[in-house]
C-alpha cells in the first residue's frame, strides 16, 4: 500500500490558524459606577428612576467613542457588562440616594397606587469621548409621578477632561461615572428646590 506523505504547506496553514486562534485578545468588561458616599438612612424623599432613554447608536454592548468630526468608532473588546439605560439608572438611583439621604429609590415602571414622591425621567441625547475630554448632555425632568406634573426641566451639557492624560477607551466608564454623578448633583439641587415631601411611607 502507497503511503501519503503529508502536504507541509497544509501543516504550515493548520499550525498559524490554531496560532492566531490562540492569541484573540479577550474582551474586558465595565459598569457605571456610583459616587462614594456616606450611608443612608432616611425614607424622604421618596424617588422613581425612569423612564431613562439612550440613543440607539449607544444601545449596543460596545463601547462606542468619538474619532473625529461625526465619525464613531465602535470598542474591539471594551464592552459593558450591562445594558447601558440599565446601568444609568442604577447609577443615579444610588447617586441621588447619597445626595439626598433618603434610601426610598425605585426603578421605573412602579406600582401605580405607591407611587413616589418625586420621578426622575433622562433622555440621553449623547455619551461621547475622543481622547481628550468626554461629553454628556441630556434633557431630564423632576416630575410628580402621581399627577406628571413637572416640577424642573432642563438640558444640561457636561465635560470631562482627565488631568494630564489622554482617555483611553478602559477609562470610559470612568469618565462617564463622574458625568453622571455631576448630572446627579443637579438633579439633586431641582429636587431640594421643590421643597415638600410626602408620606415616607409610600
Amino acid at each position: 500500500m502507497k503511503h501519503l506523505s503529508p502536504n507541509p504547506g497544509w501543516i504550515l496553514a493548520l499550525v498559524l490558524m490554531l496560532t492566531g486562534c490562540g492569541s484573540t485578545p479577550s474582551n474586558n468588561y465595565y459598569v457605571l459606577t456610583a459616587h462614594e458616599g456616606v450611608s443612608t438612612d432616611g425614607q424622604t424623599p421618596s424617588l422613581g428612576i425612569g423612564p431613562i432613554r439612550i440613543p440607539e447608536y449607544l444601545n449596543r454592548t460596545a463601547l462606542v467613542y468619538r474619532r473625529d468630526g461625526n465619525r464613531l468608532q465602535i470598542a474591539d473588546y471594551e464592552r459593558w457588562a450591562e445594558p447601558l439605560e440599565e446601568g444609568i439608572g442604577r447609577v443615579l438611583g444610588l447617586n441621588l440616594a447619597g445626595l439626598l439621604d433618603t434610601e426610598n429609590v425605585r426603578p421605573f415602571p412602579w406600582h401605580p397606587g405607591r407611587a413616589p414622591d418625586f420621578g426622575v425621567s433622562v433622555n440621553l441625547l449623547a455619551l461621547d469621548a475622543d481622547e481628550g475630554r468626554a461629553v454628556l448632555e441630556a434633557e431630564w425632568m423632576v416630575y410628580r409621578p402621581d399627577t406628571s406634573a413637572a416640577v424642573s426641566r432642563r438640558m444640561t451639557r457636561l465635560e470631562y477632561s482627565p488631568p494630564g492624560a489622554k482617555l483611553a477607551p478602559g477609562d470610559l466608564a470612568a469618565a462617564y461615572s463622574e458625568l453622571l454623578y455631576r448630572l446627579s448633583e443637579e438633579i439633586s439641587g431641582a429636587i431640594r428646590e421643590a421643597g415638600d415631601t410626602r408620606d415616607p411611607e409610600r
